[in-house]
């Protein structure tokens, strides 16, 4: 079981560097290299990045429980 989460967090933090990578900061980000600068310049945030923000959030979700359960897992296991 702590194998199993161990994973899962070290998937869902690669996952993380690269989905915050991708939002547009001030001076625009690796989203600009996809097309997400021009589509937000003419108003708005577009379906693509307010999907990037949930994927985001669903994946920081995961990260989060994962920490939790496996500090719970070596806790007890101690």
């Amino acid at each position: 079981m702590i194998l199993t989460f161990s994973i899962l967090l070290v998937m869902s933090s690669l996952l993380m560097i690269v989905l915050v990578l991708m939002h547009k900061g001030r001076g625009g980000g690796l989203s600009d290299m996809f097309g997400g600068g021009a589509s937000s310049s003419l108003g708005g945030s577009s379906v693509a990045e307010r999907n990037l923000d949930r994927i985001t959030v669903g994946i920081a979700v995961i990260w989060v429980v994962c920490i939790f359960a496996l500090g719970l897992l070596l806790k007890v296991s101690n």
